[in-house]
């Protein structure tokens, strides 16, 4: 566990959320991921390892989906099938075009050809087959997974959980401005980070959402993730 290095920073980071919402999430049981793991991405990653911020926005809108990490969905278990993707990965939009971004930075597939056809006819031996695996290889590249608001109770109040974090989030940065992790920010929510935060001293890496097809040929998206071979055993 890695959480100790993050225990000053953390502790400074959640005492600057005001009373009223601290006391929202010693108190309520309804929002997830639960208290127990909202803070999951600061368990498994040391803050010294730590090279970029990958920001998403909040979680997952379902209780199984939603552990603590941004991008990695829960319910998820397997990666690929006998018929290339599987069936849990083609459903989750962002989830695909990302593995298939992936396997084009690999130079496993080119984006000429990213069917599930193609999938289907790749070596797998080396490749891992699991969320937590594609987790931990974010992980052992110094990626810190981190949604911007922390739980989810409801898509309506999904905003006011992002501003009720924002004095986290900046507190968290401050911390960091030393150490100057690349920030990796996807979509509309990197403007929307841009405004809210204070980002001068940190390079930012702006990629469309992985939700749009566009993202898996980009390639300012294969030279970032390309040399991180996110896919590989």
């Amino acid at each position: 566990m890695s959480r100790s290095s993050w225990e000053g920073v953390l502790s400074e980071a959640y005492a600057s959320l005001e009373a009223e919402y601290q006391r929202f999430l010693e108190e309520d049981e309804h929002y997830f991921p639960t208290k127990e793991n909202y803070f999951n991405a600061f368990n498994t990653l040391a803050k010294e390892k730590v090279k970029y911020i990958l920001f998403g926005q909040d979680p997952y809108p379902r209780r199984e989906s939603a552990g603590g990490y941004a991008f990695i969905d829960t319910k998820v278990e397997k990666l690929f099938s006998t018929s290339g993707l599987s069936k849990e990965v083609n459903r989750a939009t962002s989830l695909r075009n990302f593995m298939k971004m992936a396997l084009v930075a690999s130079q496993k597939l080119t984006t000429e050809d990213t069917s599930q056809e193609a999938i289907t006819k790749l070596d797998k031996t080396h490749m891992i087959d699991s969320i937590d695996d594609l987790r931990r290889n974010f992980e052992k590249n110094g990626v810190l997974l981190l949604n911007t608001a922390l739980i989810f109770t409801d898509k309506k109040s999904s905003a006011k959980h992002i501003k009720a974090w924002k004095p986290f989030v900046q507190t968290l940065l401050n911390a960091m401005e030393e150490d100057a992790p690349k920030l990796i920010l996807f979509g509309t929510h990197a403007k929307a980070l841009r405004k809210q935060f204070t980002l001068e001293k940190f390079e930012t890496i702006e990629l469309e959402h992985p939700y749009n097809h566009t993202f898996i040929s980009n390639p300012k998206a294969i030279k970032l993730f390309g040399p991180m071979n996110l896919l590989d055993k």
